[in-house]
């Protein structure tokens, strides 16, 4: 089976896309607007694209209110104040996460709307989302506008604090342990993801496997 997306509707190539790139990491996000009021929606086009400064993309359309088009509430906050905390939900809290994806009206709190606690943050004045594990305080580093026509606004902020929950912490990592963590992922559809029995493989050492020997052999 073959689409060419020159011949596919953009409802289709939707479809396609979000179930062919699977599973995505969801990005839980609390912003403010200019009078206080805290907004919060889950992104699931989003990821990490550096580390020096460490930096995260997030992908944020338009939706469609009172039968016209506009900029979500989450973009028009980062537009105006700049700064943003991508909370990151674990699979307990599912329906919450669903439930803020409802379209309310602007200026509503999805917060108190999902049953979650706003937590106040240390460097931004978005709070953080006190159920979630791992939350990321962020400033805004640019908007890329992208799509034809470019209606697409691509986020890159900057993480200018890590906080991260004890019950998730692996001392001997130096890291989140995803097992504790328990993420909660998206896929297609009406569909979501666990992370189940996850395991470790080695990165390979081209030296220690022969693979070194064997590339100086075939320069002999």
């Amino acid at each position: 089976m073959r689409f060419d997306t020159a011949s596919l509707s953009p409802k289709d190539a939707y479809a396609l896309l979000i179930s062919a790139i699977v599973p995505r990491p969801i990005a839980l996000v609390t912003t403010v607007d200019t009078r206080g009021n805290v907004n919060l929606a889950p992104f699931s086009f989003f990821t990490g694209v550096a580390s020096r400064p460490p930096l995260l993309s997030l992908s944020i359309g338009q939706r469609k209110w009172q039968g016209a088009l506009q900029p979500k509430d989450t973009l028009a906050n980062i537009q105006d104040i700049g700064e943003l905390v991508v909370n990151l939900p674990s699979e307990e809290l599912a329906e919450q996460v669903n439930a803020c994806a409802e379209e309310l009206p602007p200026g509503v709190s999805e917060l108190a709307h999902c049953g979650l606690t706003p937590e106040p943050s240390l460097h931004v004045r978005p709070p953080r989302v006190a159920q979630c594990a791992v939350q990321l305080e962020c400033k805004l580093d640019q908007i890329v506008w992208v799509g034809r026509p470019a209606t697409q606004a691509l986020i890159i902020a900057e993480i200018v604090c890590f906080h991260v929950a004890d019950r998730v912490w692996n001392a001997a990592l130096g890291a989140i342990d995803p097992q504790l963590l328990a993420p909660l992922s998206r896929l297609g559809g009406a569909y979501y993801g666990k992370t189940r029995e996850p395991f470790a493989l080695e990165r390979p050492d081209w030296q220690a496997t022969g693979l070194q020997a064997r590339v100086d052999k075939a320069k002999d």
